[in-house]
């Protein structure tokens, strides 16, 4: 197959041929055709789909990250993952680029849980020397254990209204890495709402930790990703390490 032939065909998969995805149904299709994608493009170019492309049917001038405010269609399109993610037919990974969303399939989630998240996810983080998480995004923890779906906003003022949004963020990032949490809804007054990932998604979570006492978690994702990978060359398709570096 020609070069020329891959990229026709990577242009109808990631729905960049004129094809764009408007509806629930639309969208639900491509993230279980393509299995995970990245909500905006990366600079450099990580050739990888998105969810704004496919939602402007085009890869041209697609904003990043960066640029998403001052683009309308980035409205639109987040709308739209918001949806999925409510619907639950999508999950949400803070993983490649911090606010970047990386999406993943209903069905291949568990498998991405298992590489990345906690074997025992109900078991509260603790701070200290060694540990991972600040005491901030523990206390973050078991507020949304005990409150959540619980807003952004909602959980400073109960934090307590001196802690910045961006000390904050941080925490909620430490928690979201290792999917700890979660967002599952975002209002445009009141920003995103979180919830403890065990609970959103009890059966992708279950599963997961199956999978993690089962077998190797690498060899196993690797099997995923073959099978969900895209149709790009083998000179311009990212390894399996540059994704999905070995964690601690």
């Amino acid at each position: 197959m020609t070069e020329q032939e891959l990229d026709q065909l990577r242009r109808e998969k990631w729905r960049l041929n004129g094809n764009p995805v408007r509806t629930l149904d639309e969208a639900r299709a491509f993230i279980e055709s393509v299995g995970f994608c990245l909500m905006y493009p990366l600079r450099p170019t990580l050739l990888l789909p998105t969810f704004i492309g496919a939602w402007s049917g085009s890869g041209e001038r697609l904003p990043t990250q960066q640029h998403a405010f001052a683009d309308p269609r980035a409205t639109d399109a987040t709308e739209l993952m918001v949806r999925l993610l409510r619907d639950r037919s999508a999950y949400e990974a803070n993983f490649l680029e911090e606010n970047n969303a990386f999406l993943l399939a209903a069905s291949i989630f568990p498998y991405f849980y298992a590489l990345v998240g906690e074997r025992n996810p109900k078991q509260p983080p603790k701070p200290g020397p060694r540990s991972e998480y600040s005491q901030l995004a523990c206390d973050a923890f078991e507020l949304i254990r005990r409150a959540g779906p619980i807003s952004k906003q909602k959980m400073r003022d109960v934090l307590g209204g001196s802690i910045s949004f961006a000390a904050l963020d941080h925490a909620l990032g430490e928690l979201w890495s290792r999917l700890r949490i979660t967002r599952v809804d975002y209002n445009p007054a009141h920003g995103s709402s979180w919830d403890v990932l065990y609970r959103w998604s009890r059966k992708p979570c279950g599963k997961a930790s199956a999978s993690q006492s089962a077998r190797p978690c690498r060899p196993c994702f690797r099997n995923i990703w073959i099978a969900w990978s895209p149709p790009i060359s083998t000179r311009s398709k990212p390894s399996l390490a540059t994704l999905f570096p070995a964690r601690g």
